[in-house]
């Protein structure tokens, strides 16, 4: 089958026929698949483009009914999947023109690099005739498409341009003239279609046509631009007027670069950039720590060009005086004065100076990061006195000129954490390790068995290209899950480099001690202290936790984030693992651990308290995605103190990360952390922390780590606290969470009173005591009272702007509604706490509100939304780690299909359903009770089925 984008949207059968897709709703929905083929796209980006800034209200219902219609258009093969994120075609991005295109361009483009130009013009041939028309011509109305068509239409210039660049240099001059006037005429300002024009002009025995040709492009730049033409246009027409007929590209000039024996992997962003600054700027670095690849880009970036290139390594030389020699040897040059011991290296720039003034070339020098000042200032008299010359280095840190352009390398494309991988192909970290582990071990091959062993290895190795093949090299005595679980010793392990490499890289040891070596003092001191921060860290974090005087750590910071130790992104400064390994050591050598580990643990013991205080206010967002950025850090403080035996903090860091967990939906996480406190804390609360170890108890509780007390022991552990909760909240819920309450809820206020007692007059601890009060109500029949409670709850969250208690009244309310018989009124009030949800981003909230939500419109009839809204639920609840949740979105899918009549489909998700953890009565026995009446309703309907006969007619009392 063949999906077809490149201009109307078509969808066709193998035999050439073509399967309807529908009105242009539809076929806008297909289209934005199809420009993701294969991977999830996001359900908000699908609405945006289907229904604009401004969707209507019920959007994600359209969107549903939307993709249900898709999904009976097309074959069961390529079928639209659900996806927690959003939907999924499963199609295969070689079915996809604009892929395929893509694919065959940059093939063509790679072959007319290497100069075999028949490939060329056969794969770019081959690319251009999928297109049809404008790419995307039905659906320009869709928000997105205009840009991706835009860049699609861009590609398909280049092709052609490519294309007739090949087919000029197979001499077929004349043939192209009449097609590049026409390009011309369509794009005036386009000057490679102009120079191929006249290339083709002069080649075919009409020079004045050709200069014709320049100084039209020279009028139309100068009145459209007010611009002279460029340097490319203007050498050719000096050609022309030479009358040299000889095509460009037919005698490449040669490239003084080292010959490479293994395939260039990935870089596809970095490589393009850097193509883009050598045609724009006269300075570029690639920057980055060692062994990220800076030397094999620059290399691949360099053979690219049309134009000479010298190659000059660096690394070799012991001081830097030396650097003008090395760049007079890589030339050819000899330099043949003498140098005045005052002035070392005069003779020899002045040398290079008058030998490059009149050249046209590209200069890279390589590994400049131990000569760096010399370097700049040969860098800078280069370019100041020879106005053709560029120069690319590579480099740990900038050569901090003026008018320098900084490329970042850093490790390959790997999937983010978390991220199903169902093409490692896609990732060029994986493939680099497919290659080097097959060159190692030729019968090795990344498959679905070892994926994850694989993909643990390279992002342990933050994706660095030298670490990566270190690593793989070591499969010819290791089996991988060896390699993967031995990777905690890595610099003893990543020991057998290439025997021919230099010495710094060899090992991954001497990789980080080249660069260590590079450091002064007090950078090395910042560096070996950074080690205690997880995941990276803010500017303020670095600077309490490190302890370094503020203009010294001020100082040192710039210099590691110049020398590649540390990245700066997004207002974060992050280490790689592998050098935050090698400095890990370090600050264990200068014995600072424990008392660095110490102040980072007191530091965000201070900011989860903080944080906490935020998180029932209208800031509550902006504090979740703080303590989302510190997560990491967070946890490490945690699982350190409690190694460490640390009570007081270990116990102080679970009571004020528990609000942030139960927001983010993490309870199987925060389970095992809780439980290891536990261990530490004992089997009874130790003096001045009860609060602390019942927060303990019920977070563990949560993950099915123990059990809670009975509700008499619980209460009188609450009123036994010494001082005013922090946590109210959750004591509430653990008091609730070890028992059903009374019929009238009077235990649910009782406890609520208890709480308020403790605490004083609270906006939100009262209206989440009206919450409470009002569910209670709702479960014991009292639909009035429980409306009026409820309400009560909504006003009091509302009014200091928390969204996660006004989601929840809002989910309560909704299934109120659902069961007085109002599926309108219930589906209005679960969309706004899925709304919310969304917008808290907890997975487990939003799994709750699905299956709620499903459960209305399963009675409304409604089996395809019912059916979507209990497999996000599954696949939302699986992610969060809340197994009641697993097993009533579970039990939801069984109502599903028993309503559908597929029996079997039923009662295999209902027996699923029972083995999940149903713990506590809260929620799990109310679902095992559902799932045991699920199950004989199933089994009733099977008896009935048996009884009918296979007509269809049910068989007589006498067996007629």
């Amino acid at each position: 089958m063949l999906f077809r984008i490149l201009g109307p949207t078509q969808v066709l059968l193998a035999d050439g026929r073509e399967i309807p897709v529908g009105g242009p709703r539809l076929r806008a929905l297909l289209a934005l698949l199809l420009l993701d083929a294969g991977r999830v796209v996001p359900t908000d980006r699908l609405i945006d483009g289907l229904y604009g800034e401004h969707p209507p209200g019920g959007a994600a219902n359209a969107l549903q009914s939307q993709v249900s219609r898709l999904r009976q258009a097309l074959p069961a093969a390529h079928t639209v999947e659900l996806h927690p994120a959003g939907y999924r075609l499963a199609v295969d991005p070689a079915d996809v023109d604009a892929y395929r295109f893509e694919r065959l361009a940059e093939a063509g483009h790679r072959a007319l690099a290497g100069r075999d130009w028949s490939r060329a013009a056969a794969a770019l041939r081959e690319a251009l005739d999928l297109w049809r028309g404008p790419a995307l011509a039905d659906v320009t109305q869709v928000a997105g498409a205009p840009g991706q068509a835009a860049r699609l239409d861009e590609l398909r210039l280049a092709a052609i341009d490519d294309r007739i660049e090949a087919e000029l240099a197979l001499g077929e001059h004349a043939a192209l003239v009449a097609e590049l006037r026409e390009l011309v005429a369509a794009h005036p300002l386009r000057e490679r279609s102009r120079i191929q024009l006249m290339r083709a002009l002069s080649a075919a025995g009409r020079p004045a046509e050709a200069l014709a040709e320049f100084e039209d492009a020279r009028r139309t730049l100068a009145e459209e631009l007010g611009t002279d033409p460029s340097a490319a246009l203007a050498a050719t027409h000096l050609a022309v007027l030479r009358g040299d007929e000889r095509p460009a590209g037919r005698e490449k000039p040669e490239h003084g670069l080292p010959g490479q024996l293994t395939t260039f992997v990935g870089r596809e962003e970095e490589l393009a950039r850097v193509g883009e600054l050598l045609g724009e700027r006269r300075l570029i670095t690639l920057i980055g720590p060692g062994g990220a690849g800076k030397t094999r880009l620059a290399i691949e970036a360099a053979g690219s060009l049309d134009s000479e290139v010298h190659f000059v390594e660096l690394a070799g030389l012991a001081h830097g005086a030396d650097v003008p020699q090395a760049v007079l040897s890589a030339l050819g040059l000899r330099d043949a004065g003498l140098r005045a011991p005052s002035e070392p290296g005069r003779d020899s720039t002045d040398r290079l100076v008058a030998a490059l003034a009149e050249r046209r070339l590209l200069l890279v020098l390589d590994n400049c990061e131990h000569v760096v000042a010399d370097a700049a200032r040969l860098v800078a008299r280069l370019l100041s006195a020879c106005p053709a010359l560029r120069v690319l280095t590579t480099s740990r840190e900038p050569l901090g000129l003026t008018g320098e352009a900084l490329c970042p390398v850093s490790g390959l494309a790997l999937p983010a954490a978390g991220v199903a991988v169902t093409d490692a192909d896609g990732y060029a970290a994986v493939v680099l390790f497919a290659q080097r582990a097959a060159d190692a071990a030729p019968d090795f091959a990344v498959t679905s068995d070892n994926l994850e062993l694989v993909l643990r290895i390279c992002r342990t190795l933050d994706g660095l290209p030298l670490a990566i093949e270190l690593a793989a090299a070591r499969l010819r005595g290791l089996p991988i899950a060896e390699l993967a679980a031995r990777l905690d010793d890595r610099f003893r392990l990543l020991s057998m480099g290439s025997r021919s490499g230099a010495p710094r890289h060899r090992t991954l040891r001497a990789v980080v001690e080249w660069s260590w070596e590079l450091l002064d003092d007090a950078e090395r001191r910042l560096a070996r202290r950074f080690t205690v921060l997880a995941g990276g860290a803010t500017l303020e974090a670095a600077e309490r936790i490190c302890g370094l005087p503020t203009a010294e750590f001020v100082d040192a910071l710039t210099g590691l984030v110049d020398k590649s130790f540390v990245e700066l992104n997004a207002g974060r400064y992050r280490m790689l693992e592998t050098v935050r390994a090698f400095c890990a050591e370090r600050l264990t050598e200068a014995g600072e651990a424990d008392r660095l580990r110490r102040a980072h643990a007191a530091y965000f013991l201070a900011l989860a308290w903080t944080a906490d205080g935020h998180l029932r206010r209208a800031e509550q967002l902006a504090w979740l995605r703080r303590l989302d950025a510190e997560r990491d850090n967070l946890h490490a403080a945690l699982r350190r103190v409690t190694r460490a035996a640390d009570a007081p903090v270990a116990a102080g860091l679970v009571a004020a990360l528990s609000f942030y967990w139960w927001l983010r939906g993490m309870r199987g996480e925060a389970a095992r952390l809780a439980a290891d406190v536990l261990d530490v804390l004992g089997p009874e609360a130790p003096p001045g922390l009860r609060e602390e170890f019942v927060l303990c108890v019920y977070n563990a509780s949560l993950g099915g780590f123990g059990h809670l007390p009975p509700p008499g022991s619980q209460r009188s552990l609450l009123l036994s606290l010494d001082r005013p909760p922090r946590q109210p909240f959750l004591l509430y819920l653990s008091g609730i969470s070890t028992g059903p309450p009374s019929r009238d809820g009077e235990d649910v206020d009782q406890l609520m009173r208890d709480l308020q007692q403790l605490i004083g007059s609270d906006v939100w601890l009262n209206a989440l005591g009206a919450m409470g009060l009002g569910s209670a109500r709702m479960w014991s029949g009292e639909h009035d009272r429980a409306r009026t409670a409820l309400t009560t709850a909504l006003d009091g969250f509302q009014s200091i702007g928390d969204r996660w208690g006004s989601m929840i009244t809002f989910g309560v309310l909704g299934e109120l509604a659902a069961w007085q018989g109002d599926p309108r009124g219930a589906s209005a009030f679960l969309d706004r706490a899925m709304a919310l949800a969304e917008e808290l981003g907890s997975t487990v909230d939003q799994a709750d509100m699905l299956r709620t939500r499903g459960e209305t419109r399963l009675r409304a009839g409604d089996l395809a939304a019912a059916q979507d809204d209990f497999a996000r639920a599954l696949l939302l609840a699986q992610r969060g780690g809340a197994p009641e949740f697993v097993s009533g979105a579970r039990l939801g899918l069984a109502q599903v299909a028993r309503s559908r009549g597929d029996l079997a489909e039923a009662r295999r998700l209902c027996e699923a359903a029972l083995t999940g953890g149903l713990t506590g009565w809260y929620v799990g026995e109310a679902t095992r009770a559902e799932i045991i009446l699920a199950l004989e309703q199933i089994t009733a309907a099977e008896r009935t089925a048996t009884r009918v006969a296979p007509g269809g007619a049910r068989p007589s009392a006498d067996g007629a």
